[in-house]
């Protein structure tokens, strides 16, 4: 309420402006998008919300008196501003002395209203309680609407073997929905690379009316593609590219691959989570990896601010050295500065002797998402190692929803999945099924009921978070995949 009358904007404007914002959330240092009153839409500044006793203050200026005010008993900053139809940062500018309070009989000077477009706010006596968070967030909220029928649209290059295969996962996804008695209607559209493409597809008179709409592949289809979705109020799906802005200011925006910002402080909170006791020691690259640079500097600022040991020793190390970089009172945690593979040669044998030569230290790998794709080569050293890696993607033949996911594209397709990491099939299906399978339980409510989807993915894992208030939804998930000693492969969830 006192953002309302300080910026002469409505409630539902505020509301609108952050649909991530709530009664629940709205709390002091919260950055929250304020419309202006010309134009609630499009023009926008960003306000801290403050205490209640300490009002948004803007610069100073100098002092214009329409008017002086005796200050009555019991009256506040609020009320006088009120009286005189300013704001109180009028009229804290045109009498700075009230930044250390108001007191009785003293005389304030009136400053002339400053020259704004007149917003319409509901007049209210000093006397009158104002309205709660509470009261003005529920008033504003939307009432909720089913879908009846899904209509969704796949934007994709079908030269691209991968979106073909994520084009067919996506259709068995589909079919089991339909099965359970899910109305859906599936438009798909050849998407290509050029803008031009997009465009035509764009143009067409059912776009508008889409639910949902998942792609592209193509960064540079993205940002068009999104100001569509948001002229339109159509939730976008983005499951491929992990870069561009679009997600930061578009709040129907889902982004499926996790930027690296957020994947690696994911990764370091779950770290020290799995390891309370850790002593770190990192295997230096002699080939620079700065893919992999930012990941192992946060990680070390990590540790240190946690106060966890760490040494490093060189990839040529032996294992007597590497031996005296062991700490028996704590888990020794090896991590190379790589994540390619020739590191992994060099590495892996020295380990290996040193675990079969002191088995009772307690000693693990830990290592990257890539690693998935060299498990066949060292699979018998993984586990001997206790071996972890992270990943936003995982799974395994093992794995019973694998298997029965290979099975049916088999059937299906009279052909078999192709080894890759991330497997686009599963990946097809996976957002396909989460997305269609919450927009025909929750409807406009999906944004809200988010968490409560419990559904158990074949490869992808899904974690959206509001990126800020006014913003889309980035995939936050991380999993760890632990080989133990005791020939055990483990899919850590900490959720």
């Amino acid at each position: 309420y006192r953002l309302t009358t300080t910026y002469k904007v409505s409630a539902k404007a505020i509301c609108d402006a952050n649909p991530g914002l709530s009664a629940e959330n709205f709390r002091i240092g919260q950055v929250i998008r304020i419309p202006s009153a010309a134009e609630a839409i499009d023009s926008t500044v960003e306000a801290v919300v403050a205490a209640p006793s300490e009002p948004a203050m803007q610069p100073a200026v100098k002092p214009r008196c329409k008017d002086m005010h005796k200050v009555k008993r019991r009256e506040t900053i609020f009320s006088v501003s009120r009286e005189y139809g300013i704001s109180e940062q009028e009229l804290i500018a045109a009498n700075p002395e009230l930044k250390n309070g108001m007191k009785k009989g003293q005389f304030l000077c009136i400053p002339y209203p400053s020259e704004k477009p007149t917003v319409t706010v509901p007049k209210t006596d000093a006397n009158i309680i104002p309205p709660s968070d509470s009261e003005l967030f529920r008033e504003n909220k939307e009432v909720p609407k089913s879908i009846s029928t899904i209509k969704a649209a796949l934007l994709l290059p079908f030269d691209d073997k991968r979106m073909v295969e994520y084009y067919e996962g996506f259709l068995m996804a589909v079919d089991s929905l339909k099965r359970t008695g899910v109305s859906l209607d599936l438009y798909v559209y050849d998407s290509g690379k050029d803008i031009s493409t997009l465009n035509t597809i764009l143009a067409k008179n059912e776009m508008k009316s889409m639910n949902i709409i998942i792609g592209p592949m193509h960064q540079n289809q993205i940002k068009p593609l999104s100001d569509f979705a948001e002229k339109n109020d159509i939730r976008l799906v983005i499951p491929f590219s992990k870069k561009g802005e679009e997600v930061f200011n578009n709040p129907a925006v889902y982004q499926i691959n996790t930027p690296q910002s957020y994947l690696y402080s994911e990764v370091y909170e779950h770290f020290t989570r799995q390891f309370p006791n850790a002593h770190v020691i990192f295997i230096e690259s002699a080939n620079s990896d700065k893919e992999k640079a930012e990941f192992i500097s946060g990680l070390k600022q990590e540790l240190k601010n946690k106060g966890i040991s760490m040494k490093s020793v060189s990839e040529s190390a032996t294992k007597e050295i590497l031996k005296t970089t062991l700490r028996n009172d704590k888990e020794n945690i090896f991590i190379p500065t790589s994540g390619n593979n020739v590191i992994l040669i060099k590495i892996l044998p020295q380990l290996t002797l040193l675990v079969r030569e002191n088995p009772v230290e307690k000693i693990h790998l830990f290592g990257y998402p890539e690693w998935q794709t060299y498990t066949k080569d060292y699979l018998e050293s993984f586990f001997e190692l206790d071996t972890y890696f992270y990943s936003s993607f995982y799974t395994n033949t093992l794995f019973p929803a694998a298997v029965q996911f290979t099975n049916n594209y088999h059937r299906w397709y009279s052909k078999d999945l192709v080894s890759e990491w991330p497997n686009y099939a599963m990946l097809g299906f996976d957002t396909g099924f989460f997305f269609l399978k919450g927009l025909s339980r929750y409807g406009s409510e999906l944004e809200n009921n988010l968490t409560k989807m419990n559904l158990t993915p074949i490869q992808t894992g899904f974690k959206f978070q509001r990126v800020n208030n006014w913003g889309g939804f980035i995939n936050k998930k991380v999993f760890f995949i632990r080989f133990t000693k005791n020939f055990e492969l483990v899919k850590l969830d900490f959720e």
